[in-house]
């Protein structure tokens, strides 16, 4: 985390203080803005490595403030800080271009834990080859090895794992899943997702009913947890 660039975009002082403070003293280069405007400003300008940013705020909301940074094709993490616990608030969050979201109030231990992994994930981001426990997920073969050995994949259980795998740590909705993986011009509903995850759980999990890579979201999707 040493020398990373955080830009925090948050209208409370308290808690904009106490953020900067603790993710100056792990080493990083803080940014802050108090207002949604600036917040933008900084975003595109300022190059941050990740972005943690409050729904609430004056001039330009954080859903507002992130569809314009992804329109602009920066591809940078965001975390959603809000104090909204509402299912609908966290999809049209995750569905704005965030890739995670962290409820207030929440650990400051959580947070840079979430921080810290989105970090050095991103490193590894445009790799044509993800390993995660006994698998080599090459994007470029298109296939899946297990051991060296190659797993017998449908064509769609492949690209639900790509799509997955090639966004670690990030909550993925059930509709950006479809639209990424289904495509908008086939007609199919979220629970095609959850039977796809079922059966290719059923070919990497050690323990499909207990999974460790593809994780349940409750009422929003999905997360890919590598590690």
């Amino acid at each position: 985390m040493n020398g990373r660039r955080i830009l925090i975009v948050e209208d409370e002082p308290v808690l904009m203080r106490g953020l900067g403070d603790s993710f100056a003293a792990r080493g990083c280069h803080v940014l802050t803005a108090a207002d949604g405007e600036a917040g933008l400003e900084l975003a595109l300008s300022g190059q941050p490595d990740l972005i943690l940013l409050d729904i609430m705020l004056p001039k330009l909301n954080g859903y507002e403030l992130c569809r314009a940074v992804r329109a602009r094709a920066v591809d940078v993490p965001i975390i959603m800080l809000t104090a909204r616990g509402q299912e609908e608030d966290i999809v049209l969050g995750l569905n704005s271009g965030a890739d995670d979201y962290v409820t207030k109030p929440f650990s400051i231990r959580e947070l840079t834990a979430r921080v810290n992994a989105f970090l050095r994930r991103r490193n590894s981001a445009r790799e044509n080859v993800c390993r995660f426990g006994d698998f080599v997920l090459d994007s470029a073969a298109h296939k899946l090895f297990r051991n060296g050995e190659e797993v017998d994949l449908t064509a769609k259980e492949f690209r639900l794992l790509l799509h997955l795998a090639s966004r670690p740590g990030r909550a993925l909705t059930r509709d950006s899943i479809l639209d990424a993986v289904w495509g908008s011009s086939v007609f199919v509903t979220p629970r095609s997702i959850d039977r796809c995850v079922t059966t290719l759980r059923a070919k990497i999990e050690p323990v499909p009913r207990s999974p460790r890579y593809i994780q349940t979201i409750r009422d929003i999707g999905y997360r890919f947890e590598p590690e």
